[in-house]
């Protein structure tokens, strides 16, 4: 079992365990040594014997349990086997039974080793009847050794059970905060090399454009004055910068979003990777958004158009942003098979949709946005991102002048 907080009462428990079935044992052979009877040798000798298998099987665990579940069976009858012998033979070996009660639970699972423990408590009080007579002591003691050992045996597997569901809940937990981490620094790096790229064609580009520009210009209006080849020289080194500047330029622009922006990287993104689904892109190319902010709405569609692709089984798919009143609207709408959206946020397992919608939700408050997803079994699915935005209209109209 992986190490999680409970790792050490379960060490405890089984520890606990073994240390009271070698106590048995032992107290089984020393009242065959302190009360001798015929059979007192055979008791004590298949004591040792009872005594070795266990231990072999506990030393062993990991590698009999590796091999499969017939070994663990098999050392299971053997230990019952050697048990109803000694058993037979004398009837302090009743108590054996009560931490065989926990190996039941734990080899066999709930429902055979519950059967298994009623069993053994029938042997068990038949063997106390036979060896000392019917009495009231030797029905209720086993029955209520029974029914001990299965409220804590049952107990003991539901601890485990929500033990790996919390571990699996933390995994998760720690794989989202990991790439948003992840999605952060990349939105930060796409961020910096746009704003260098923009920085770098309005100043150096645009200067050393203005430079060829005017060189030219005082090359035409006199070609034949002295030293108009320098002239020349300093146009065709300003127009070589100017080119190794402009490739500068699209080097620094994210591939996803150069030249046509977000709307543009969704359309190639439909006509080329989303296929077969036919993907409708509404989106304008006149508005003009931060590029950590184009970064951020493209992973999204791209994450909602896969576990469309994956799980949905839909035909058609809608993108659509709008900016209105300085509230942007990002949706996706499909026409999937939908989903129980309270049967998700209730799974408390690490399945793919549960966590593309929680990575997809905690991304959207990293904006300072909401998320919105409707959806029911056999209507398809919509997502809703809304964000408060500034400056969003005055950037549509530059873009568009």
């Amino acid at each position: 079992m992986a190490h999680n907080p409970l790792t050490p009462v379960f060490a405890g428990l089984r520890a606990g365990l073994h240390v009271l079935f070698v106590a048995l044992v032992v107290l089984v052979i020393a009242r065959a040594v302190l009360v001798p009877t015929d059979s007192s040798g055979a008791v004590i000798a298949l004591s040792v014997v009872l005594l070795v298998t266990y231990v072999f099987g506990a030393v062993l665990a990991g590698g009999i349990r590796s091999r499969g579940r017939m070994p663990r069976l098999l050392w299971l009858a053997l230990l019952s086997a050697e048990w109803i012998v000694l058993l037979w033979l004398t009837p302090d070996a009743a108590y054996i039974v009560f931490p065989l009660f926990f190996l039941y639970l734990h080899l066999l699972g709930r429902w055979l080793g519950s059967v298994a423990i009623v069993l053994s408590t029938l042997v068990a009080i038949v063997a106390l009847g036979v060896h000392g007579g019917w009495s009231v002591g030797g029905v209720v003691g086993p029955l209520v050794g029974a029914g001990v050992a299965l409220l804590i045996g049952l107990g003991y597997q539901a601890l485990a059970r929500e033990a790996q569901q919390r571990e699996a809940l933390m995994a998760e937990l720690i794989a989202t905060r990991d790439q948003l981490a992840m999605t952060e620094h990349e939105s930060g790096v796409l961020a910096e090399r746009a704003r260098l790229a923009r920085e770098i064609h309005d100043t150096v580009a645009q200067g050393l454009s203005s430079i060829q520009m005017l060189l030219h210009a005082a090359e035409q209006a006199d070609p034949d004055r002295p030293g108009v080849e320098h002239i020349r020289l300093a146009r065709e080194t300003a127009a070589a910068n100017l080119a190794d500047t402009r490739r500068f330029i699209r080097e620094l622009s994210p591939p996803e979003l150069d030249d046509q922006g977000l709307g543009g990287a969704l359309r190639r993104l439909a006509a080329t990777q989303w296929q077969p689904l036919e993907v409708t892109v509404r989106v304008s190319d006149a508005v003009t958004l931060p590029m950590h902010l184009q970064t951020a709405l493209l992973r999204i569609a791209q994450g909602a158009i896969a576990n469309v692709i994956q799980h949905a089984d839909a035909r058609t798919a809608t993108i659509e942003l709008t900016v209105d009143g300085g509230v942007l609207r990002f949706t996706i709408v499909d026409d999937g098979s939908g989903f129980d959206i309270s049967q998700t946020d209730a799974d408390s397992g690490a399945t793919s949709d549960s966590f593309g919608l929680r990575a997809t939700r905690e991304r959207v408050q990293q904006l300072g946005g909401t998320l919105e997803i409707d959806s029911a079994l056999g209507r398809g699915t919509t997502l809703a991102i809304e964000l408060a935005l500034t400056g969003v209209e005055a950037g549509a109209e530059a873009g568009a002048s």
